[in-house]
Protein backbone atom coordinates (compact mmCIF):
# COMPACT_ATOMS: atom_id res chain seq x y z
CA UNK A 1 0.00 0.00 0.00
CA UNK A 2 1.63 3.26 -1.15
CA UNK A 3 0.32 6.26 0.79
CA UNK A 4 3.11 8.70 -0.05
CA UNK A 5 1.83 11.96 -1.58
CA UNK A 6 3.22 13.15 -4.93
CA UNK A 7 4.92 16.19 -3.36
CA UNK A 8 6.20 14.57 -0.18
CA UNK A 9 8.21 16.87 2.11
CA UNK A 10 11.32 15.43 3.73
CA UNK A 11 12.97 16.82 6.82
CA UNK A 12 16.35 18.52 6.43
CA UNK A 13 18.57 20.55 8.77
CA UNK A 14 17.09 23.92 9.62
CA UNK A 15 18.35 27.49 9.11
CA UNK A 16 18.55 28.35 12.81
CA UNK A 17 21.77 29.60 14.42
CA UNK A 18 23.10 29.71 17.96
CA UNK A 19 21.35 32.31 20.11
CA UNK A 20 24.42 33.11 22.23
CA UNK A 21 26.00 35.51 19.76
CA UNK A 22 22.71 37.23 19.03
CA UNK A 23 22.01 37.57 22.74
CA UNK A 24 25.32 39.44 23.04
CA UNK A 25 24.34 41.66 20.10
CA UNK A 26 21.01 42.47 21.75
CA UNK A 27 22.79 43.40 24.98
CA UNK A 28 25.08 45.73 23.02
CA UNK A 29 22.03 47.32 21.37
CA UNK A 30 20.37 47.83 24.74
CA UNK A 31 23.53 49.42 26.08
CA UNK A 32 23.58 51.72 23.05
CA UNK A 33 19.99 52.72 23.78
CA UNK A 34 20.98 53.64 27.30
CA UNK A 35 23.88 55.76 26.09
CA UNK A 36 21.71 57.47 23.45
CA UNK A 37 19.01 58.30 25.96
CA UNK A 38 21.63 59.65 28.39
CA UNK A 39 22.99 61.90 25.64
CA UNK A 40 19.43 62.81 24.59
CA UNK A 41 19.96 61.39 21.11
CA UNK A 42 16.37 60.39 20.55
CA UNK A 43 16.45 59.29 16.87
CA UNK A 44 19.41 56.90 17.39
CA UNK A 45 17.75 55.56 20.53
CA UNK A 46 14.56 54.84 18.60
CA UNK A 47 16.47 53.08 15.81
CA UNK A 48 18.42 50.99 18.30
CA UNK A 49 15.17 50.16 20.13
CA UNK A 50 13.51 48.93 16.93
CA UNK A 51 16.57 46.83 16.05
CA UNK A 52 16.57 45.33 19.55
CA UNK A 53 12.89 44.37 19.29
CA UNK A 54 13.43 42.79 15.88
CA UNK A 55 16.43 40.84 17.16
CA UNK A 56 14.55 39.70 20.27
CA UNK A 57 11.65 38.42 18.13
CA UNK A 58 14.00 35.95 16.46
CA UNK A 59 14.89 34.01 19.61
CA UNK A 60 13.43 30.57 20.31
CA UNK A 61 14.38 27.51 22.34
CA UNK A 62 14.56 23.86 21.35
CA UNK A 63 13.97 21.29 24.08
CA UNK A 64 15.26 17.70 24.04
CA UNK A 65 13.26 15.45 21.69
CA UNK A 66 11.75 18.45 19.94
CA UNK A 67 12.10 19.85 16.44
CA UNK A 68 11.30 23.34 15.18
CA UNK A 69 10.24 23.53 11.53
CA UNK A 70 11.22 26.83 9.91
CA UNK A 71 9.43 28.38 6.94
CA UNK A 72 9.89 31.63 5.04
CA UNK A 73 6.77 33.01 3.38
CA UNK A 74 5.37 29.48 3.07
CA UNK A 75 8.59 27.84 1.88
CA UNK A 76 10.02 25.12 4.10
CA UNK A 77 13.66 25.86 5.00
CA UNK A 78 14.40 22.99 7.37
CA UNK A 79 13.92 21.69 10.90
CA UNK A 80 16.12 22.63 13.84
CA UNK A 81 16.82 19.83 16.36
CA UNK A 82 19.75 21.51 18.13
CA UNK A 83 18.73 22.00 21.76
CA UNK A 84 19.16 25.28 23.59
CA UNK A 85 18.73 28.96 22.72
CA UNK A 86 18.45 29.48 18.95
CA UNK A 87 17.87 32.43 16.62
CA UNK A 88 16.48 33.15 13.15
CA UNK A 89 15.52 36.42 11.45
CA UNK A 90 12.18 37.77 12.61
CA UNK A 91 10.46 37.10 9.27
CA UNK A 92 11.07 33.35 9.65
CA UNK A 93 8.06 31.36 10.87
CA UNK A 94 8.64 28.62 13.45
CA UNK A 95 6.49 25.58 14.32
CA UNK A 96 7.27 23.19 17.16
CA UNK A 97 6.92 19.43 16.73
CA UNK A 98 7.32 17.00 19.63
CA UNK A 99 9.47 13.94 18.84
CA UNK A 100 8.70 12.26 22.16
CA UNK A 101 7.23 8.76 22.35
CA UNK A 102 3.45 8.70 22.62
CA UNK A 103 1.21 5.99 24.03
CA UNK A 104 -2.32 5.55 22.68
CA UNK A 105 -4.96 3.04 23.77
CA UNK A 106 -7.73 2.79 21.21
CA UNK A 107 -11.39 2.56 22.07
CA UNK A 108 -12.95 -0.90 22.04
CA UNK A 109 -14.15 -1.51 18.48
CA UNK A 110 -16.91 -3.89 17.45
CA UNK A 111 -15.78 -5.82 14.36
CA UNK A 112 -16.25 -9.22 12.73
CA UNK A 113 -13.45 -11.76 12.89
CA UNK A 114 -12.41 -14.06 10.04
CA UNK A 115 -15.46 -16.30 10.63
CA UNK A 116 -17.89 -13.40 10.80
CA UNK A 117 -18.34 -13.53 14.58
CA UNK A 118 -18.85 -10.10 16.17
CA UNK A 119 -16.08 -9.31 18.64
CA UNK A 120 -14.83 -6.38 20.69
CA UNK A 121 -11.16 -5.47 20.29
CA UNK A 122 -8.83 -2.68 21.42
CA UNK A 123 -5.09 -2.10 21.05
CA UNK A 124 -2.27 -0.17 22.66
CA UNK A 125 0.01 1.66 20.22
CA UNK A 126 3.37 3.31 20.97
CA UNK A 127 4.56 5.77 18.31
CA UNK A 128 6.65 8.88 17.72
CA UNK A 129 7.24 11.47 15.01
CA UNK A 130 10.41 10.67 13.07
CA UNK A 131 10.09 13.27 10.28
CA UNK A 132 8.85 16.66 11.44
CA UNK A 133 8.40 18.01 7.91
CA UNK A 134 6.11 15.19 6.84
CA UNK A 135 4.13 15.43 10.09
CA UNK A 136 3.48 19.15 9.57
CA UNK A 137 3.14 19.52 5.82
CA UNK A 138 2.06 16.16 4.33
CA UNK A 139 -1.08 15.62 6.46
CA UNK A 140 -3.61 18.06 7.86
CA UNK A 141 -3.31 17.07 11.54
CA UNK A 142 -0.93 14.21 12.23
CA UNK A 143 -2.40 13.41 15.67
CA UNK A 144 -5.91 12.99 14.27
CA UNK A 145 -4.52 11.16 11.24
CA UNK A 146 -2.65 8.60 13.38
CA UNK A 147 -5.69 7.95 15.60
CA UNK A 148 -7.90 7.29 12.57
CA UNK A 149 -5.30 4.99 11.03
CA UNK A 150 -5.00 3.04 14.30
CA UNK A 151 -8.72 2.26 14.17
CA UNK A 152 -8.55 1.37 10.47
CA UNK A 153 -5.54 -0.94 10.88
CA UNK A 154 -7.07 -2.61 13.94
CA UNK A 155 -10.31 -3.35 12.07
CA UNK A 156 -8.42 -4.75 9.09
CA UNK A 157 -6.15 -6.92 11.25
CA UNK A 158 -9.09 -8.34 13.25
CA UNK A 159 -10.74 -9.48 10.01
CA UNK A 160 -7.69 -11.57 9.09
CA UNK A 161 -7.89 -13.93 12.09
CA UNK A 162 -10.49 -16.05 13.83
CA UNK A 163 -11.17 -15.34 17.48
CA UNK A 164 -10.16 -18.90 18.39
CA UNK A 165 -10.16 -22.51 17.11
CA UNK A 166 -8.64 -21.79 13.72
CA UNK A 167 -8.22 -24.58 11.19
CA UNK A 168 -4.90 -26.07 10.06
CA UNK A 169 -2.98 -24.48 12.90
CA UNK A 170 -3.62 -20.89 11.75
CA UNK A 171 -2.94 -18.16 14.35
CA UNK A 172 -5.91 -16.79 16.28
CA UNK A 173 -6.64 -13.52 18.02
CA UNK A 174 -6.93 -15.15 21.43
CA UNK A 175 -3.94 -17.53 21.38
CA UNK A 176 -1.42 -15.73 19.16
CA UNK A 177 -1.24 -12.17 20.47
CA UNK A 178 2.40 -11.73 19.38
CA UNK A 179 1.63 -12.70 15.78
CA UNK A 180 -1.44 -10.46 15.67
CA UNK A 181 0.49 -7.57 17.25
CA UNK A 182 3.27 -7.89 14.68
CA UNK A 183 0.71 -7.89 11.85
CA UNK A 184 -1.02 -4.85 13.32
CA UNK A 185 2.29 -2.97 13.72
CA UNK A 186 3.35 -3.67 10.13
CA UNK A 187 -0.03 -2.66 8.68
CA UNK A 188 -0.20 0.50 10.79
CA UNK A 189 3.37 1.50 9.87
CA UNK A 190 2.47 1.44 6.19
CA UNK A 191 -0.55 3.63 6.85
CA UNK A 192 1.17 6.32 8.94
CA UNK A 193 4.44 6.50 7.02
CA UNK A 194 3.03 9.40 5.01
CA UNK A 195 2.84 11.44 8.23
CA UNK A 196 6.49 10.87 9.16
CA UNK A 197 5.47 8.63 12.06
CA UNK A 198 7.22 5.48 13.32
CA UNK A 199 5.25 2.79 15.17
CA UNK A 200 7.35 1.36 18.02
CA UNK A 201 4.96 -1.19 19.53
CA UNK A 202 1.48 -2.59 18.94
CA UNK A 203 -0.34 -4.92 21.35
CA UNK A 204 -3.91 -6.07 21.84
CA UNK A 205 -5.35 -4.67 25.08
CA UNK A 206 -8.92 -5.97 25.00
CA UNK A 207 -10.46 -8.95 23.24
CA UNK A 208 -13.91 -10.45 23.83
CA UNK A 209 -16.95 -11.73 22.00
CA UNK A 210 -19.67 -9.15 21.47
CA UNK A 211 -22.39 -9.27 24.19
CA UNK A 212 -25.03 -10.71 21.85
CA UNK A 213 -23.06 -13.92 21.30
CA UNK A 214 -20.90 -14.02 24.43
CA UNK A 215 -23.28 -16.39 26.27
CA UNK A 216 -23.48 -18.88 23.41
CA UNK A 217 -19.73 -18.84 22.87
CA UNK A 218 -19.15 -19.41 26.58
CA UNK A 219 -21.36 -22.50 26.48
CA UNK A 220 -19.47 -23.75 23.44
CA UNK A 221 -16.13 -23.26 25.18
CA UNK A 222 -17.41 -25.07 28.26
CA UNK A 223 -18.68 -27.96 26.14
CA UNK A 224 -15.36 -28.20 24.32
CA UNK A 225 -13.51 -28.19 27.64
CA UNK A 226 -15.73 -31.01 28.96
CA UNK A 227 -15.18 -33.06 25.80
CA UNK A 228 -11.41 -32.57 25.99
CA UNK A 229 -11.39 -33.58 29.64
CA UNK A 230 -13.49 -36.70 28.98
CA UNK A 231 -11.17 -37.70 26.15
CA UNK A 232 -8.18 -37.56 28.49
CA UNK A 233 -10.07 -39.52 31.15
CA UNK A 234 -11.06 -42.26 28.69
CA UNK A 235 -7.55 -42.48 27.26
CA UNK A 236 -6.11 -42.79 30.76
CA UNK A 237 -8.71 -45.36 31.80
CA UNK A 238 -8.02 -47.56 28.76
CA UNK A 239 -4.33 -47.51 29.58
CA UNK A 240 -4.98 -48.44 33.21
CA UNK A 241 -7.27 -51.31 32.25
CA UNK A 242 -4.73 -52.64 29.75
CA UNK A 243 -2.00 -52.48 32.37
CA UNK A 244 -4.20 -54.22 34.96
CA UNK A 245 -5.00 -57.12 32.61
CA UNK A 246 -1.34 -57.54 31.67
CA UNK A 247 -0.20 -57.65 35.31
CA UNK A 248 -2.95 -60.11 36.30
CA UNK A 249 -1.94 -62.37 33.44
CA UNK A 250 1.81 -62.12 34.11
CA UNK A 251 1.50 -62.81 37.84
CA UNK A 252 -1.05 -65.59 37.43
CA UNK A 253 -3.40 -64.06 39.98
CA UNK A 254 -6.47 -65.21 38.14
CA UNK A 255 -7.20 -67.00 34.90
CA UNK A 256 -9.67 -65.10 32.78
CA UNK A 257 -11.36 -66.21 29.60
CA UNK A 258 -12.52 -63.65 27.01
CA UNK A 259 -15.96 -63.26 28.58
CA UNK A 260 -14.52 -62.58 32.07
CA UNK A 261 -11.99 -60.14 30.57
CA UNK A 262 -14.83 -58.28 28.87
CA UNK A 263 -16.76 -58.09 32.14
CA UNK A 264 -13.68 -56.81 34.02
CA UNK A 265 -12.93 -54.25 31.35
CA UNK A 266 -16.51 -53.01 31.50
CA UNK A 267 -16.47 -52.74 35.29
CA UNK A 268 -13.09 -50.96 35.40
CA UNK A 269 -14.09 -48.46 32.73
CA UNK A 270 -17.32 -47.68 34.61
CA UNK A 271 -15.34 -47.07 37.81
CA UNK A 272 -12.63 -44.96 36.16
CA UNK A 273 -14.82 -42.92 33.82
CA UNK A 274 -17.88 -42.35 36.02
CA UNK A 275 -18.81 -38.79 37.01
CA UNK A 276 -19.55 -39.88 40.59
CA UNK A 277 -18.11 -42.37 43.01
CA UNK A 278 -18.89 -45.98 42.07
CA UNK A 279 -21.01 -48.13 44.41
CA UNK A 280 -19.62 -51.67 44.83
CA UNK A 281 -21.94 -54.67 44.28
CA UNK A 282 -21.03 -57.97 45.92
CA UNK A 283 -21.69 -60.95 43.67
CA UNK A 284 -22.19 -64.14 45.74
CA UNK A 285 -22.69 -66.37 42.75
CA UNK A 286 -20.67 -66.88 39.60
CA UNK A 287 -20.47 -65.04 36.35
CA UNK A 288 -22.47 -67.83 34.69
CA UNK A 289 -25.30 -67.86 37.27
Amino acid sequence: MNTQPINSTRERPGAGSSGGLWLLIVLVLLAGIGVAVALRLIPPAVVLGVLSLLALSGFYTVQPNQAVAITVFGTYKGSDRTTGLRWVPFWYTRKNVSLRVRNVTSEALKVNDQRGNPIEIAANIVWHVSDSAQALFDVDDYNVFVNIQIETALRETARQYAYDHAEDGEPTLRDDADVVGARLKADLQLRVEVAGVTVDEAHLMHLAYAPEIAGAMLKRQQAEAVIAARQKIVAGAVGMVEQALEQLSERGVVSLDEERKAAMVSNLLVVLCADREAQPVVNTGTLYG
